[in-house]
């Protein structure tokens, strides 16, 4: 039987009032596993209504910052507990492997912990003020009404990002999850409902950009705009936010650069650009796409990445063994298909991979690309899919020009045993994240975000709970003298 999934509006669970319902596929199969309601203009209503309503109602504007933080902690120990399922749910929904889904969902509660730690520590001060007799302070209110838009890809992490800061704020949140794989979003609707928020508090709705996107971030009672997606859909999200005058961030797509030195640990290089390409199936906003290898040591490494890319197993994402799953759609495949036509026709070669295995479902054969030049079509379009284009370079300089030369900025990874190099280079590189000899690693702790097409504003870390807030600054006169003259300021 197929599963049916409802929106969560206001604690309760319901189909859209349009009565729309699509349809979402097992990426592995090709055929549908499950359906899923679509809000139309009037649920999105409904559930910013029932936000601004709960941000006045004492059960939570009264709790105090500690109980937020307890209520947060529940949330993380229900993700944990339930880690596995909600991991095979977004295999299914999605295509990427269990081993990641599950071990990142599973991570992912530290991140709700992180929150939940910091939820009665949003502190306020007491500013010395050059007037004696007035004690001025600030505090840190709630912003409002969050709109957090989170795409199909790591959703429960990108998720975790908006949703940990908000709640330990004291906002309230209407989540609305991409159209394509939206299943681990009501599953984990299900663990918000559960840790006891009160209803409201979280709403979990999805559908298509004229029902739902629109509506939501045009909204004239959203306060803030939390967007992980396309920078096409940034643009209109960015426009809509003009309506309502909402707080924005944007985090967006990458194209981002791993530059090889020759004094580098090749094997770890090797393996480096195997993780920033390969892994997730390529399926990664932070995907290092674009591997750039001093020229001395370009064949030495190329000839390691074949023989570790010959023993990666594609198949089944609910297997152990399997290190590439399909990808989430089909169009994928198709749109990575014809650019590596256009980079070939351009002069690149195909060292492996190249095509679609022939099975059943959206695979894609992991790839390495060798360029002649910077303008192949791989090393310019984000090619979302196990996709390697690797480029040489002679010098430091030129490595670094090659690496800025893109309309994005969000990862970048430096391989070379020297710290002078590594400190030097990455203080040149105009991208939010910088890895150096690893790739891929993420923690609550540190900011997430980038530059240029990438998106402004940061998630993760300490500075982003300070985004879900507004300062308010108190006046009080501490003199029994009356005000004088109204006709003059202070």
């Amino acid at each position: 039987m197929t599963q049916h999934y409802q929106l969560f509006i206001d604690g309760t669970w319901r189909d859209g009032a349009a009565g729309q319902v699509m349809a979402t596929q097992n990426p592995a199969t090709g055929k549908d596993w499950a359906t899923f309601a679509c809000a139309a203009p009037q649920d999105v209503d409904t559930a910013i209504a029932a936000a601004t309503r709960v941000l006045n109602d004492p059960a939570w504007r009264d709790l105090s910052q500690t109980q937020r933080g307890k209520l947060l902690y529940r949330l993380a120990d229900l993700i944990e507990k339930h880690a596995d399922h909600l991991g095979r749910i977004e295999t299914t929904d999605s295509g990427k492997l269990l081993a990641e889904t599950s071990a990142q969902t599973a991570y992912v509660a530290d991140y709700y912990r992180y929150y939940a730690g910091l939820a009665d520590k949003i502190e306020g001060a007491v500013l010395p003020i050059d007037k004696p007799d007035m004690h001025v302070f600030t505090r840190r209110a709630p912003i409002g009404v969050v709109a957090a838009i989170v795409p199909w890809n790591a959703q429960m992490f990108l998720t975790a990002t908006k949703l940990g800061p908000a709640l330990a704020a004291g906002c309230a949140v209407v989540l609305k999850a991409s159209e394509i794989a939206p299943a681990p979003m009501f599953e984990f609707a299900k663990l918000i409902e559960d840790a006891g928020f009160p209803p409201g508090v979280v709403s979990v709705i999805t559908g298509d950009a004229e029902n739902c996107a629109i509506p939501l971030t045009r909204h004239p009672d959203v306060d803030r705009i939390a967007f992980t997606g396309g920078p096409d859909t940034a643009r209109h999200v960015v426009r809509n936010s003009a309506e309502n005058f909402a707080v924005t961030t944007l985090e967006l797509g990458g194209k981002s650069p791993i530059l090889v030195f020759d004094d580098a640990d090749l094997d770890g290089a090797a393996n480096g650009l195997i993780a920033g390409n390969f892994g997730a199936s390529g399926q990664s906003c932070v995907a290092g796409s674009r591997g750039l290898v001093q020229r001395t040591i370009f064949e030495d490494l190329v000839s390691r990445i074949e023989t570790k890319a010959a023993g990666i197993v594609v198949g089944d994402p609910l297997e152990a063994t399997t290190h590439v799953g399909p990808l989430c759609t089909a169009a994928q495949v198709n749109r990575i298909t014809a650019t590596l036509a256009d980079a070939t026709r351009d002069g690149a070669t195909i060292r492996f991979g190249g095509s679609a295995p022939d099975r059943p479902g959206n695979y894609m054969a992991p790839t390495l690309v060798e360029c002649p030049s910077p303008d192949i079509a791989t090393l310019k379009t984000e090619m979302f899919g196990p996709v390697m284009s690797l480029l040489p370079f002679d010098t430091e300089d030129e490595a670094i020009a090659l690496a800025n030369d893109s309309d994005f900025g969000l990862g970048s990874g430096i391989f070379t045993q020297n710290l002078a190099r590594a400190h030097r280079v990455s203080d040149r590189l105009r991208a939010g994240i910088c890895w150096i000899n690893t790739y891929r690693a993420i923690s609550p702790i540190a900011p997430f975000g980038g530059f240029n097409q990438s998106g402004y504003g940061r998630e993760a870390g300490i500075e982003a709970i300070h985004d879900y807030t507004r300062t308010k600054t108190t006046w009080i006169n501490t003199s029994d003298t009356p005000m004088a003259n109204p006709f003059v300021m202070r």
